[in-house]
């Protein structure tokens, strides 16, 4: 005959099994947050850093020259013209070089910031600042699908796509 095994050691198994999954499913949903936080830290961090080349010299322009370009020639990827100064110091330059964009038609005379060693612009004013910031607002799109879908914070994926559609309408309808 096989003895009877006492009724807390019977019950104690399953706890035990349970609670090791449960620490595992833990361990993973730490992980899943930890990378998914990670991806979604390293878009936004990719999308300020593409801004900030531009943004910089249309935000920060004390003591940059600034002016107004006529485009007259597009070729190549960037666009050149007559540059007039607008701020003290400034001087005129025959021709200065802007990036052939959406943001840029032949013909038409924009405001913008001279980049500090040469005769490379950027657009400034409203659109320019919103043009510069264009990267980051693809980036709160992409980051949005991260915390939705890895993260499962439909809020705040909400709040960031919002944010992103907002910012690049109103870019588009700037430039």
């Amino acid at each position: 005959m096989i003895p009877a095994m006492p009724a807390s050691a019977a019950a104690a198994r399953p706890r035990q099994a349970s609670s090791a999954s449960s620490v595992s499913a833990v361990l993973l949903r730490f992980g899943r947050v930890a990378a998914m936080g990670t991806v979604t830290a390293l878009i936004l961090i990719a999308g300020v850093w593409a801004s900030w080349g531009t943004a910089q010299h249309v935000l920060l322009t004390k003591g940059r020259e600034r002016g107004t370009v006529e485009v007259t020639r597009c070729g190549g990827g960037m666009c050149s013209g007559p540059y007039v100064p607008v701020s003290a110091g400034s001087q005129a330059r025959e021709r200065v070089v802007i990036e052939d964009s959406v943001a840029v038609a032949r013909g038409r005379t924009y405001s913008v910031v001279v980049k500090p060693g040469g005769d490379e612009v950027v657009r400034s004013g409203p659109a320019g600042v919103l043009y510069a910031w264009v990267p980051l607002g693809g980036a709160l799109l992409l980051a949005s699908v991260v915390v939705a879908g890895g993260l499962r914070r439909t809020r705040a994926a909400w709040g960031k796509a919002g944010a992103g559609v907002v910012l690049l309408t109103a870019a588009f309808f700037a430039v």
